[in-house]
């Protein structure tokens, strides 16, 4: 069984948009977006998958992934590396869309539109 979830992507190329994509909320698409093994950091309402093996792959640099975290409010020791995927979860850690305001801080610090 799958189920699809509004998630914000930040990819590390800056000439990749940062964008808002429905998206199959399995392990697989986590995957398959962060192109290998998942890590997650939690915070109050929302995490961000990364992959777990950027540092050592390695991984180009995310700057406005570190910059949307470091803004939002996750302590975070490493750079973040790779493409970020940012979805929320409700108390019992089930899936939920990515927070509305962590749409609007990407929308402000990044001077683009999203749309859900």
């Amino acid at each position: 069984m799958y189920w699809e979830r509004i998630a914000l992507i930040v990819p590390a190329p800056l000439r990749q948009p940062v964008r808002v994509e429905r998206i199959e909320a399995t392990l697989l698409t986590r995957q398959r977006l962060l192109e290998g093994n998942v890590e997650a950091i939690t915070c109050n309402g929302w995490h961000v998958y990364l992959n777990d093996e950027a540092g050592s792959i390695p991984l180009p640099l995310n700057s406005r992934a570190e910059v949307l975290l470091r803004e939002a409010g996750p302590e975070i020791e490493q750079p973040v590396r790779g493409t970020a995927v940012l979805l929320g979860h409700d108390a019992h850690g089930e899936e939920k869309d990515a927070p509305a305001h962590l749409l609007q801080l990407a929308e402000q610090l990044f001077d683009t539109a999203l749309a859900p």
